[in-house]
């Protein structure tokens, strides 16, 4: 069971283990990220930030599709972490509706984006990506962390 798949652009940290993993009851992380699934090093910097009652997968994106698509992972209570809205909207439409709604919770100023909030910047093509993830039903919200207000993301 998906609890949460969140947008961060620094995948695992503090801030996502302590407010989120215990938040929504989850037992697993998921950091779904092609750079990371081949890169050693950053894995390895990625398990120093998990919680010891957590387990970590990573994944690449196709490869975390795959998985949620054959039921494997049903049996966890998974928080999803990706570094952009690209990767998840790939994963929101690559595992068919089992992916309901989308925290944004940060993404880096970069040449070419608009700031939609303290933590959040993005580029048009993002924003019409969101735009359209919306208008297919899922909920998409900015909450850096779960004792802030949502704030649904309008273009």
């Amino acid at each position: 069971m998906i609890k949460l798949l969140r947008v961060d652009h620094r995948l695992l940290h503090g801030q996502v283990v302590v407010s989120w993993f215990d938040n929504v009851g989850a037992n697993t992380i998921l950091v779904a990220n092609d750079a990371v699934a081949n890169d050693e090093f950053r894995k390895s910097a990625i398990r120093l930030a998990k919680p010891e009652n957590a387990k970590l997968v990573m994944k690449s994106i196709d490869d975390s599709i795959g998985a949620i698509n054959s039921g494997v992972t049903d049996k966890y209570q998974m928080l999803i972490v990706v570094e952009s809205v690209e990767d998840a909207e790939k994963l929101i439409r690559g595992t068919q509706g089992q992916i309901t709604s989308l925290n944004l919770g940060g993404t880096k100023p970069r040449e070419g984006t608009k700031n939609y909030s303290k933590t959040i910047n993005l580029t048009e093509l993002e924003a019409d990506l969101l735009a359209g993830l919306q208008q297919d039903g899922v909920e998409v919200y900015i909450q850096q962390i779960p004792s802030e207000s949502k704030q649904k993301f309008e273009k």
